[in-house]
């Protein structure tokens, strides 16, 4: 859509076409892999329109990220604020009659705002506005396939380091990989994640920076055994997906039924 002219839009309209909104964050990825991760949601995107004749929105480049405030260069959203920007995306088409639409997620902390949005607009405007986090829509069973290593999957890690890889191998820089750094003790517990720690084996909960649990950002996974051929199979695996659920939802109605309750 950032490509075309008002009036090549005004023409694809009466196709009343699947319209994908890359969603992602600007955020430390480990010191190897760029920030701007969702450069590979909006291209994920742009390759499954090629494929389904879906329409690409240009991609929201913030997320909400609030525990990677830590790492200078990361830029974050209030939840607040990426609810209303999401909502002014989706609602800019739906004033037109674009109905078919569908946010393709890059960044796992967007998912419950993501939500939210999506039943306010139910209610408001009866229409079912599906989303995909991307990432997440790999299954363990592939990357178990792709890497004979194990516990590779982690923010940090893969998938996003070999996808990265692949896509845009200029500004990977494996010279800078870091092996992970032990996390620090709050409340006299180890920290397990940027969502808390553990005791005993029962999870507590309080909000934890990245930086506390790595150095660098490296949340999970593994980055050591990355490459280009790895991910360009996740690539091709996410894109046919994307590009098949588009298609499906050409042909579906997203209007609820007159008299079912949108709540």
């Amino acid at each position: 859509m950032a490509d075309m002219t008002q009036a090549e839009f005004a023409e694809r309209m009466d196709e009343r076409p699947v319209v994908l909104f890359p969603l992602g964050s600007q955020e430390v990825q480990g010191p190897q892999s760029q920030m701007g991760d969702f450069r590979l949601t909006e291209r994920i995107s742009e390759l499954a329109a090629e494929r389904s004749g879906a329409l690409v929105a240009p991609a929201l480049p913030f997320g909400y990220a609030d525990f990677f405030r830590d790492f200078a260069g990361g830029i974050q959203l209030r939840p607040e604020t990426f609810v209303a920007v999401l909502t002014d995306m989706l609602t800019s088409l739906l004033d037109h009659g674009l109905n078919r639409l569908l946010i393709v997620n890059g960044h796992t902390t967007n998912a419950p705002l993501i939500a939210q949005v999506a039943r306010r607009i139910r209610r408001s405007e009866r229409v079912l506005i599906p989303s995909v986090d991307l990432w997440q829509a790999l299954p363990d069973a592939l990357l178990e396939e792709i890497f004979e290593e194990r516990n590779v999957r982690g923010h940090g890690g893969e998938p996003l380091t070999s996808i990265g890889l692949h896509l845009f191998p200029e500004n990977f820089r494996a010279d800078l990989h870091r092996r992970k750094s032990d996390r620090v003790i709050r409340l006299g517990m180890r920290v397990r994640s940027v969502s808390g720690a553990d005791f005993e084996g029962m999870r507590v909960n309080f909000p934890v920076d990245a930086g506390e649990v790595d150095r660098n950002g490296l949340l999970g996974g593994s980055a050591l055994h990355a490459s280009a051929t790895r991910g360009n199979a996740m690539t091709e695996y996410l894109v046919a997906k994307i590009a098949k659920l588009a298609t499906h939802l050409k042909a579906a109605d997203p209007c609820l039924p007159e008299g079912e309750s949108p709540a």
